[in-house]
């Protein structure tokens, strides 16, 4: 492949720009344009014709006004997709095209008659160069008119692309996908929306981070550009002043932002809400979350021992990311049946939106703990079980301050379904059996130093404030397991959940 555009030296005419006239593009490398080929020389002969030709650059050697379209840029300009391709410009500016090869369609386009009167009457074409799968990319961040809004570093010959990255600080302790022009071109292929867009304000260090640089952030998490809508969702989530990822890396608790995905774009990506949700093996919910940690690691500066003052840590910090289980097939993949369209609704109806919207809920979460209960079958019985392992998120005698998810799995789930209790129903409960007595509560209650103000001793105090429980529907369709993941400080000193809407994947 030519690094530079061709010129022919029969008008000198660069092959990026066109003359008023007819213009075909062909490939000899086509059977429909070696067809054509006494056709093109028949037009010159009559009339004006400029030919860019893909490969070989002597085809079709009848014809005296050819380019050679060696780098593919005027293809690619002018989204070629099947050659031969027939233009008619004028004024710099193309009026009509045809493509293939059709007796009539060519008569009636160049108004010549007696056109390949000797030739079939029809012929389908064949594929441009320019959209080859193996060239795509390439082009595209070659020639993408948005260019790639972010700055390139090139590494040195005898550097390894994964110690240069580690070493200048990119990586979470995990290898990198490097993020080539063409693997970042291909992301952008995930979104509409435009690469030097400002998607958010990242914290801490307040920078702009462009749809550009997301991708880049994203390709080195190993993300799919299918999964990249909700990269740039749950991207959105965590940079507002609601969600306060600055002061969710400041603080020393080990927290960090978990995303819960609802909506069909989850079966779409192949997202895992089943077996093993909370773990390994499922690609998109393995880098969703680790590609927002790298973004505001590598874009918005939080980085472990600077901003990012954890005194443990946990592992969800490097990505934790996983979708709800919202219908039976959902489940499918375990050879279960699920407990959807129970009624419970998904985990995004909690903050407004209907139910089938795709959305991404940032919660900010702590590891999830497991709530083991094999014997309960009957729904009070199994809620009392819920309450007892949630009041003791972060410490027993400390309510009010920390919201929860409750991720209740299909065989818990099922008892209080069969019973008819809703999700609503259900975290009414819970909230119910969560309240207790201040006094058991205030500071030196128990022999425990811990614990509210003692001018809290006579009220009763719920372990949740109003609307601090999420239960969320996920795991494996066998086990009598659920799971806690508590939250960090809520309100105002604190962080909220959020839930965007995802935009639709182009």
């Amino acid at each position: 492949m030519t690094s530079s555009v061709d010129r022919d030296t029969t008008n000198g005419e660069a092959a990026g720009a066109p003359r008023d006239g007819l213009v075909a593009v062909v490939k000899r490398d086509c059977p429909t344009c070696e067809l054509i080929a006494p056709v093109l020389a028949d037009i010159e002969a009559r009339g004006s014709l400029t030919v860019y030709t893909q490969d070989d650059p002597s085809f079709p050697e009848s014809v005296s006004i050819r380019h050679h379209d060696g780098d593919l840029s005027f293809s690619w300009h002018h989204d070629i997709e099947t050659v031969p391709t027939l233009m008619r410009i004028s004024g710099g500016t193309e009026v009509g095209r045809i493509v293939g090869w059709s007796r009539p369609e060519w008569q009636a386009f160049t108004e010549l008659d007696a056109l390949g009167d000797s030739l079939p009457e029809h012929r389908p074409g064949c594929g441009s160069l320019s959209v080859d799968s193996s060239m795509v990319d390439v082009l595209a961040a070659r020639f993408g008119s948005d260019g790639l809004a972010a700055r390139r570093v090139e590494f040195g010959s005898l550097e390894d692309a994964q110690e240069a990255m580690h070493d200048r600080g990119w990586s979470d302790g995990l290898p990198l996908v490097a993020p080539s022009a063409e693997r970042v071109s291909a992301m952008l292929a995930g979104t509409s929306r435009r690469a030097d867009e400002v998607v958010a304000n990242v914290a801490p260090d307040l920078a702009d981070c462009t749809v550009t640089k997301a991708a880049v952030n994203a390709v080195m998490a190993g993300c799919r550009p299918e999964y990249f809508p909700v990269v740039l969702a749950a991207l959105t989530a965590v940079c507002n002043d609601t969600f306060n990822m600055h002061g969710m890396l400041a603080t020393t608790m080990p927290v960090g932002p978990v995303f819960i995905v609802n909506g069909p774009i989850a079966r779409e990506i192949g997202m895992n809400s089943g077996i093993n949700v909370f773990g390994q093996g499922n690609r998109a919910n393995s880098t969703i979350g680790r590609a927002v940690q790298l973004i505001v690691r590598n874009v918005g500066g939080g980085r472990p021992g600077e901003v990012d003052r954890a005194a443990l840590g946990q592992p969800g910090k490097v990505g934790f990311c996983f979708a709800e289980i919202e219908d039976d097939s959902d489940n499918s993949d375990d050879g279960t049946e699920g407990a959807g369209g129970n009624g419970w609704g998904p985990l995004c109806t909690d903050f407004g939106f209907e139910a089938g919207t795709n959305t991404v809920t940032a919660f900010p979460g702590e590891a999830p703990r497991s709530v083991v209960d094999q014997l309960s079958r009957d729904p009070e019985s199994l809620a009392r079980t819920m309450a007892a392992a949630l009041n003791a998120i972060h410490h027993p005698k400390l309510v009010l301050g920390f919201d929860a998810i409750l991720a209740v799995a299909p065989d818990h789930s099922r008892v209080f379904i069969d019973s008819g209790w809703t999700r609503q129903h259900t975290a009414e409960r819970i909230n119910e059996l969560t309240t207790r007595p201040g006094a058991e509560l205030v500071r030196g209650a128990g022999g425990i130093a811990e614990g509210v103000p003692q001018f809290l001793a006579e009220a009763d105090l719920p372990k949740f404030r109003d609307g601090g429980l999420h239960l969320v529907h996920c795991g494996g369709g066998a086990g009598l397991f659920s799971a806690v993941i508590g939250g960090w400080v809520n309100g105002d000193v604190g962080a909220q959940p959020v839930c965007v809407e995802i935009d639709p994947w182009r």
